[in-house]
């Protein structure tokens, strides 16, 4: 089945444990508030637990970004789509948000212990049902999931050679290793080569994956997602609409608002979205593009992003944000029809750890 219009390819860049306040809430025309610079990288991993969120107003780290820590950013906010009411689905961390991004469902608060197997319809499947391709860039949720456990999961680092080559699948989910995925250190990351948690060095990586996706002549048919999967454990003065109701009473979704900016030719430019999003939506928008049917009642009460995009204007030029210092991290793109040289860079990549409870 083919994309009902010029977008192609989706591509979601899932990044780890900020919420939209501790790195937007200082960018100009959103819903933010100004707060305390927070060190880069943060001195230890706030908890993000279930119950760390319901005492969020006491407990949650008051600390921010600023677009010195986060340039390229703040620079994709400006010349595409910024999304400031974008909320995660579950009001905990990791394992529940990752499910939702990929089944729209969780049987889960808060990260399991061990590594159970959960029989979940998913987005998935239901590319393969329509003879669709998609890939898994580093993504550890897809073997909690029945019908995925035993598919391929490829290295993080394999989707930048994928994308370079031009030849990337109807719909990548990116996800960065663990030292370039934007998490707060926590305790057993101490010492680590590469440091973990650098905020700047984490951003630096996602912006390889998108110069890799121009540079593979994607560009013009691709729609770009960068979004977070879990609050952290930091302080946004947004409070989240209740909708649904754990099994103990407390709130089960939505989550703390996260950011999320929309890159593609069609998206709008200099746009800041207010319209109620979350994780859920992406799969929507997936769905919408390639025609697919809804898993669940909550895909299918979903928005799927369509107010970020214009499908009538002229296509946008590729980013133009590329590094986070002048001479460092990826060359700008080509020209169209030029291939790049490949750049050598040591392979950061690694198989993502298995989620303990509390540090995901």
């Amino acid at each position: 089945m083919a994309a009902q219009g010029p977008i192609q390819h989706v591509v979601v860049i899932f990044k780890e444990n900020h919420c939209f306040d501790n790195y937007f809430g200082t960018f100009s025309g959103a819903n933010g508030v100004t707060m305390v610079h927070s060190p880069n990288p943060p001195t230890k991993d706030p908890d993000h637990r279930h119950k760390a969120w319901l005492n969020r107003a006491q407990g949650a780290v008051r600390q921010q970004f600023i677009e010195s820590d986060i340039p390229a950013y703040f620079a994709y906010a400006r010349q595409f789509t910024l999304c400031d009411n974008y909320f995660t689905d579950v009001a905990g961390p990791s394992t529940p948000n990752h499910l939702m991004l990929l089944t729209a469902d969780s049987p889960v608060i808060d990260n399991p212990s061990g590594n159970p197997v959960y029989d979940l319809p998913s987005l998935p499947a239901s590319l393969d049902a329509a003879g669709l391709t998609w890939g898994n860039y580093g993504g550890y949720a897809f073997g909690l999931i029945k019908a995925l456990a035993r598919r391929p999961q490829l290295s993080s680092v394999q989707f930048a050679k994928d994308a370079a080559a031009g030849k990337l699948p109807s719909v990548s989910w990116v996800y960065a290793p663990h030292a370039l995925s934007e998490h707060a250190p926590d305790p057993q990351d101490r010492g680590a080569n590469p440091p973990v948690g650098n905020v700047t060095s984490g951003m630096q990586w996602t912006v390889d994956q998108v110069n890799a996706i121009v540079q593979g002549g994607l560009w013009p048919q691709t729609a770009i997602f960068i979004t977070w999967d879990d609050w952290g454990g930091w302080y946004d003065h947004v409070d989240p609409p209740e909708v649904e109701k754990w099994s103990d009473g407390t709130q089960f979704r939505y989550g703390s608002r996260v950011g999320c900016l929309v890159l593609s030719p069609y998206a709008k430019s200099g746009y800041i979205s207010k319209v109620l999003h979350s994780h859920v939506s992406l799969m929507k928008f997936c769905e919408t593009t390639f025609g697919l049917p809804s898993i669940n009642s909550r895909d299918h009460a979903a928005d799927g992003m369509s107010d970020c995009f214009d499908f009538s204007q002229k296509p946008l030029l590729p980013p133009s944000a590329q590094s986070a210092q002048p001479g460092r991290g990826s060359p700008p793109p080509p020209s169209p029809g030029k291939k790049p040289a490949p750049k050598p860079r040591p392979n950061p990549g690694r198989r993502p750890k298995p989620k303990r409870k509390g540090t995901a």
